[in-house]
């Protein structure tokens, strides 16, 4: 986090939409802290909020299209062509499919929540085909109300703006366990149906 903060001292908002962009396409970088940290410098008065929300907004948006367009390009025909080997047959692929189509509006707004999950909902948006139009609208409203959350959030601590770092720390923890079990018991519900 010190690199990252000593970049965006250095770079301002080049640096947060760089940052966030590949932070977005899958690279482990501490999405959240770093909005917070943007927003501890909106409080300082060293950044503009306005300008913060909307390089952190298109950055945000560029990094899940491009994942999308991987997953468009890539994953479908990997997936058809390794799936195989990993037991991942063309059911599994078309109940991946209608479950996007069904909830893929709440999956890429409620995913952008869930460290780690963000990375992958644009990947499985590009990989089962979601409409590229419905995936664009609810990205983008994800990644508004995401951003705002978290630049807010720094704004409003100020200087106690390190409490998040300590929060996503012990709470992401959580939510890998509770979405581990979540993948388990839909594994084992998929078996038994067999």
């Amino acid at each position: 986090m010190i690199n990252l903060g000593t970049f965006i001292e250095h770079y301002g908002y080049i640096a947060i939409f760089i940052i966030l962009l590949l932070g977005i396409i899958g690279l482990p970088l501490p999405d959240e802290i770093l909005l917070t940290y943007v927003g501890y410098h909106v409080f300082l008065g060293t950044m503009s909020l306005k300008y913060s929300l909307i390089t952190a907004i298109i950055g945000s948006i560029i990094g899940i299209s491009i994942s999308y367009l991987l997953g468009l390009k890539l994953g479908l025909p990997f997936i058809r062509r390794f799936g195989p080997k990993l037991k991942i047959t063309e059911k599994r692929i078309e109940w991946a499919q209608n479950s996007f189509k069904a909830y893929g509006g709440f999956f890429l707004i409620v995913g952008y929540f869930l460290p780690g999950i963000r990375h992958i909902t644009a990947y499985l948006a590009g990989m089962t085909t979601y409409r590229y139009f419905s995936f664009t609208l609810f990205a983008s409203i994800g990644a508004i109300i995401w951003t705002t959350t978290f630049i807010l959030l720094g704004v409003f601590l100020g200087n106690n703006w390190t409490i998040v770092g300590n929060v996503f720390h012990q709470t992401s923890n959580i939510i890998w366990i509770a979405f581990l079990a979540l993948l388990i018991y839909f594994y084992i519900r998929a078996n038994r149906a067999k």
